[in-house]
């Protein structure tokens, strides 16, 4: 039986009651906000039909709403309430979603954790609380994970979508550059932002892709071609399709459950008829040096905007100029987006800027064309998500570099603009779920998703939960 809107909303809160004491995705619920809509849909014949009519969301704290506040887990936006929507807001709006929450996250999206928030609560994980949710949309993957919602709202630019996702045992999905808008996104690195969606199934993702792609006026970024038929590409045959295996994507320092499970599940796709090729992607370990350069350069022009003069900050106080910087960003930013910040200035400074930046943008260049040079032998690329389980919190806080690794996988991606998403494949023997990365050319999400949907449609993983903690 169909639920209603308000059994929807009913339940989603009912759920997040239960679950938030254990593993706190939320930063803010917007209960009047989802009232408001669920009113709107039940009085409204034409809204309540449309694709996502009565679907509880929620939202990264990076994405713009006007209702809650909008503040990227950072003190330094800590009372922003932006005056306009995202894009990807209004659309999911448009379509019918309900809107019950923004969820917490690293600061400005800098980090693979949730542990860099400049604002509480700190996220968990559902499967075992004692371990990150991953990052930087930890909050969203562990408010899907635990059923407290049916979808969630991320955002990706080296792996933010995709490695929680991965960690938490749901999907996740990065679309290609450009193909969803970036309006009303509070900007980490321009060139490599995505929003994309977290949810339990594969058709789930494709049905709410559909909703929110496609070109906007907004974002000059964004691209003309027509958006796909991602649903109707679920539930096609693979027979046929070529898959491709990166090499390096299993070289030292992958864990060796993950990659047993990995493995496994790439030869169930040989079952289904797919033919599996081992190809070289031999740019991949340059990735990491490339992406941290371009986007610690990029945050650190984008993050100049808040001053304490344009954002409330709280108090005003009549003080020198540069003062007022000191104070306003040495207490406003924490230390991971303060060390972005360094790190991206001194990159674009004068002198250094063609050693660095631009040798990397080079570099950037380069590994886009062995993808797509890579891409003319195989239809998909598959691998792992991050190179182990969700690790236990605080075990990598004061090491940034091996933070920073466990994107090794995720980032070559992002550098390149393709679309990747997550796809439960398996539990370790802890019980901590283990994703697959399915990677697909510029703009064929579809062929993305019908790779996803016979993995998912083949194992039974998207039927697994975790159980509430005691």
């Amino acid at each position: 039986m169909t639920m209603s809107a308000r059994e929807n909303l009913e339940t989603s809160l009912d759920a997040i009651t239960l679950w938030e004491p254990h593993i706190s995705a939320f930063v803010e619920l917007t209960k009047d906000e989802a009232e408001r809509q669920v009113s709107v849909l039940e009085v409204d014949t034409e809204l309540a039909a449309r694709p996502l009519a009565g679907m509880p969301i929620a939202i990264k704290e990076n994405i713009a709403t006007t209702f809650g506040h909008t503040n990227a887990s950072s003190n330094i936006l800590k009372n922003f309430v932006s005056p306009f929507n995202a894009t990807v807001t209004d659309r999911l709006l448009s379509a019918g979603a309900i809107v019950v929450g923004k969820t917490q996250q690293d600061e400005f999206g800098m980090g693979s954790s949730t542990e860099n928030n400049g604002l509480p609560p700190q996220t968990k994980n559902p499967w075992d609380v004692s371990r990150i949710a991953g990052g930087s949309s930890g909050g969203s993957a562990a408010a899907v994970a635990s059923a407290e919602v049916s979808a969630a709202f991320g955002t990706d630019t080296g792996g933010s979508i995709r490695q929680p996702a991965s960690m938490c045992g749901v999907v996740g999905v990065k679309p290609t550059y450009g193909r969803v808008s970036r309006h009303g996104l509070l900007a980490y690195g321009s060139s490599l932002d995505t929003a994309g969606p977290i949810t339990k199934t594969v058709r789930d993702a494709a049905k709410i892709l559909e909703v929110i792609a496609g070109q906007d006026p907004l974002d000059a970024t964004t691209s003309s071609l027509p958006v796909g038929s991602y649903v109707n590409a679920c539930g096609k045959s693979i027979a046929g399709l070529t898959i491709g295996v990166p090499k390096e994507f299993f070289a030292e320092g992958i864990d060796a459950e993950v990659k047993q499970i990995i493995t496994d599940a790439i030869a169930s796709y040989k079952e289904q008829g797919a033919i599996i090729k081992e190809i070289s992607l031999s740019l991949t370990p340059a990735a990491i040096a490339v992406y941290y350069l371009i986007a610690k350069a990029e945050a650190s022009s984008n993050l100049a905007r808040y001053d304490g003069l344009r954002y409330e900050v709280g108090e005003e106080r009549i003080e020198a100029l540069l003062d007022h910087y000191k104070r306003i960003r040495g207490e406003g930013f924490g230390p991971e987006v303060k060390r972005a910040i360094l790190m991206g200035t001194y990159a674009l400074s004068s002198g250094y800027v063609e050693e660095w930046y631009g040798k990397a943008s080079k570099v950037r260049t380069l590994i886009r064309r062995e993808y797509e040079q890579a891409f003319q032998e195989v239809d998909v690329i598959v691998g792992p998500v991050s190179p182990e389980p969700a690790f236990l919190l605080g075990s990598k806080s004061s090491d940034p570099l091996a933070m920073y690794l466990a994107d090794a996988y995720t980032v070559p991606v992002s550098v390149a603009g393709l679309p990747a998403m997550s796809v439960p494949c398996g539990m370790t023997k802890n019980n901590l779920p283990v994703g697959l990365q399915i990677i697909a050319s510029h703009f064929q999400e579809e062929t993305m998703f019908q790779v996803a949907s016979a993995f998912e449609d083949a194992h039974e993983y998207k039927n697994l939960s975790p159980k509430l903690p005691q």
